[in-house]
């Protein structure tokens, strides 16, 4: 038998065949495959927009509710010791995956006078409402890994004087409630916060040693 190419063995031109079959099945499976993963990334695709906005409310919806409460409370604080009807709210979106929170401040029954909780009656505002807050991120650490210990450093360095016996004898209230422990740091006179703590350390100069710490209460 006279082979299409003079000179060529036939039984090599078989297994040249065979070879050419096996890798054209092999790449026939492979584009199977790519297709098949295509479609499904295509899938995705379509519902990836309808499932950032469903987490995005999911995320809403969650912290939402923590963030009422700490709306609540807030609100509460700015009334105990400013002894003003004002109302803290928040302004909440999500951005790049995170939910994004915005505090402001304003007079109940007026949605239009927002007040920058920064400047707020000379940034005694913001000083409530980030100590409240960071009495709320502590209670809400888990303990075994966390100690329920926070030091607050002249926050009161922003109220009036007849405004430091309400704020202290509220965290004090606060941190009973939530089983943690403070160590305030004050420059006002003990009398504004005795009442407010379990124990009172005065730092008194001393010609010797500069300064010394001596337990009043």
């Amino acid at each position: 038998m006279e082979t299409p190419f003079p000179g060529t063995d036939l039984r090599a031109l078989e297994r040249r065949h065979d070879r050419l079959s096996a890798k054209a099945e092999a790449l026939h499976a492979e584009h199977g495959r790519v297709r098949k993963q295509l479609g499904a990334i295509q899938n995705f695709l379509v519902l990836a927009p309808a499932a950032k906005d469903r987490l995005e409310e999911l995320s809403k919806t969650l912290f939402g509710k923590i963030l009422d409460e700490v709306e609540l409370n807030l609100t509460h604080a700015i009334r105990e010791i400013l002894g003003q009807d004002r109302v803290v709210f928040t302004e909440r979106d999500v951005k790049n995956n995170r939910l994004q929170i915005q505090f402001q401040i304003r007079n109940r029954g007026n949605e239009d006078e927002v007040e920058d909780i920064m400047s707020g009656q000379g940034g005694s505002v913001c000083n409530i409402l980030s100590v409240g807050l960071r009495l709320i991120a502590l209670s809400q650490l888990p303990e075994e890994k966390h100690r329920p210990f926070l030091v607050l450093d002249e926050q009161d360095c922003w109220l009036k004087p007849a405004l430091v016996p309400k704020f202290m004898q509220l965290i004090h209230e606060i941190a009973e409630r939530l089983s943690l422990q403070l160590l305030v740091i004050s420059h006002h006179p003990l009398d504004l916060f005795s009442g407010a703590a379990d124990r009172i350390f005065e730092l008194r100069p001393d010609k010797d040693s500069g300064a010394r710490v001596v337990q009043v209460k």
